[in-house]
């Protein structure tokens, strides 16, 4: 049987109280990407390369982002690829919306730094393609997600 983890109630309580002062309903400082603890970096830094633009997440994996089962949560794990795409894509083409997303586990991330990258696979008038990963701290691909956005007119 495994063991019980604990949250610590107090140390939630003072993130969240962090998370609120700190937020804003702005692209990489909205609730949920300061609640992660989400750190943005784009490159390269100006998109000279057309064909290498990324958006690149790292985050810790800590207590509060974990399930029972004491790993990363797959919900988080589709939600920041879905956040370094949809970044990416505003940041370059425009504001955009995710109509569909598929997102394969490939293997569990327990601790250390997480790190996602998004980047495009093809980039259409109105329709784009795009893909991301998540590395465990080890380096090793933990899971893959593409994804079709709509940009917005």
């Amino acid at each position: 049987m495994s063991e019980i983890r604990k949250i610590d109630a107090e140390n939630v309580r003072q993130h969240v109280d962090a998370v609120l002062d700190g937020c804003e309903q702005v692209f990489e400082k909205f609730f949920l990407a300061k609640f992660i603890g989400l750190s943005f970096a784009y490159l390269p830094e100006e998109f000279a390369d057309a064909d290498k633009e990324l958006c690149r997440l790292s985050f810790e994996v800590n207590e509060i982002l974990k399930n029972p089962q004491g790993t990363l949560h797959g919900g988080i794990i589709a939600t920041v690829m879905d956040i370094s795409m949809g970044h990416l894509l505003r940041k370059t083409l425009g504001p955009g919306i995710t109509i569909e997303m598929k997102t394969q586990y490939l293997r569990s991330v327990a601790n250390g730094i997480a790190t996602v990258e998004g980047r495009f696979i093809k980039k259409g008038r109105s329709i784009v393609f795009m893909e991301s990963c998540l590395f465990g701290d080890d380096g090793k691909l933990a899971a893959t997600t593409t994804a079709t956005f709509k940009l917005l007119d």
